[in-house]
Order: C-alpha cells, then structure tokens, then sequence
C-alpha cells in the first residue's frame, strides 16, 4: 500500500494540515463555514482547539480575526502550532481544560466542536466521555454580550445544546441539519446569540457532501443566499 503524504489539505487546498494524532474530518469545514461572517467579529475563542481545523477553516473566511485556542492536550497544541506556521496564521494558544479553566476575558465568537461521544476513547482522546451540557455553559459564559456560539453536534444530542444554551440567555438559535446517507440527520450544526430573546429557527438543511461548502469554500450563509433557501 502506498504510504500516507505527511501533508493532507481541507478546503481544495487552502488549508494544510499535517497528518498528525488526530485529523479534523469535514465536520470543522461545516462549522467553520456556519459561522455568521456578516457579524462583527473580532476576537474568536475555540474551545477544544485540537490541531486546528475549524480555526484555520474559518481564518479562510474571516482573514482579520483573532483566533485563541483551548486545549487540554499538549500534543494537540503541538501540532496546532505546526499546522498555524503551515498556513502562516497566527493563532494564541492555551493548555487548559475549560471545564477549569477560570479568566474574564470573553470573545465576539465562541466555536467549538464538543467531545459528544462515550465509549472507549481513541488514542488522541478527541470526541469522548465529557459532559456536553457542562462543556456549553462554560463555552457559551465566555461570549460577549450580543456575541455569538456555534457549534456542531452529533444528531442524538442537540436537545441537549439548545437547552443548556437556553439556560445561559442565548437566543436567535439557528438550528442547520446535515445528511448523509439516511433519512434522518446525522450531524446537527447550531448557533445562537447571547442575551438575544429571539426564538429558534430550524432549516431544512444540505447533504454532509455538499462540494460548494466542502471545496469551493463557500460559507452556508452565502451558499443559502445562491440558493434561496432561507
């Protein structure tokens, strides 16, 4: 079999990721690409920052943000580091667990791409065995007043998001199903507003292999907009 390439690329090549403990998969292209890029965004915090693919994804989108990282793991932050210098982005790095981690500082965007499976872990510990509705509250308590969350999730567990975010004051909830061979959706993307009374709104949603979000690089707003789905 031939060998892997140590370099592997997200967005038809405008990011470049070193295969590494753990590789993003198409779910940070979608997150990144459901962030509200018409907002006033700034300062962006993603929690559970891995080895940076929704953060480098979304730098493609929103160039002029500042992105800081959390992670628990140090070899994750090791290999953000590499993979920021790959794509020659700038990106503050933070070893903490955010489920301890104590600041005041707060971000216009917070997104994060949750650990939302039990079971025996992988190797890197990525995607397992923490609890989801504590790891909201403490993402959402660090976005600005009028700032904005988003996250993706797997189906099964999206009541859970929408509720503790509910409980935190966010509004304006945008709730975006992705398919993929069945009938029913498989990932569910989320984003809300803090302090906004705003209700939910659910979209009909696109297919987990959409080539207009996954390689041509388009944001869902602006893929929406082509398509007069809103």
């Amino acid at each position: 079999m031939p060998e892997k390439q140590e370099i592997f690329t997200l967005l038809n090549g405008r990011v470049q990721m070193e295969r590494s403990i753990y590789n993003p998969t198409s779910d940070a292209v979608w997150l990144a690409a459901f962030v509200h890029t018409n907002a006033k965004i700034k300062t962006v915090l993603d929690v559970g920052i891995g080895t940076g693919g929704v953060s480098l994804c979304l730098m493609t989108h929103l160039p002029d943000i500042e992105v800081t990282g959390i992670d628990i793991s140090d070899d994750m932050l090791e290999y953000c580091k590499i993979n920021a210098d790959l794509n020659h982005r700038e990106i503050k790095l933070i070893n903490q667990d955010i489920l301890k981690w104590s600041t005041p500082e707060r971000f216009d965007l917070v997104i994060t791409n949750p650990p939302f499976f039990w079971g025996t872990p992988a190797k890197h510990n990525a995607h397992h065995n923490t609890d989801l509705q504590s790891w909201i509250k403490r993402s959402g308590a660090r976005v600005t007043s009028n700032g904005y969350f988003c996250t993706i999730v797997d189906a099964n567990c999206a009541d859970l998001v929408i509720s503790s975010l509910r409980s935190k004051a966010f509004g304006e909830i945008q709730v975006f199903p992705l398919f993929g061979a069945k009938n029913t959706a498989e990932r569910i993307l989320i984003r809300a507003r803090n302090g906004c009374k705003t209700g939910a709104t659910f979209h009909r949603g696109l297919s987990m292999n959409n080539d207009a979000i996954l390689r041509n690089g388009l944001t869902i707003d602006a893929l929406l907009s082509t398509l007069d789905m809103k």
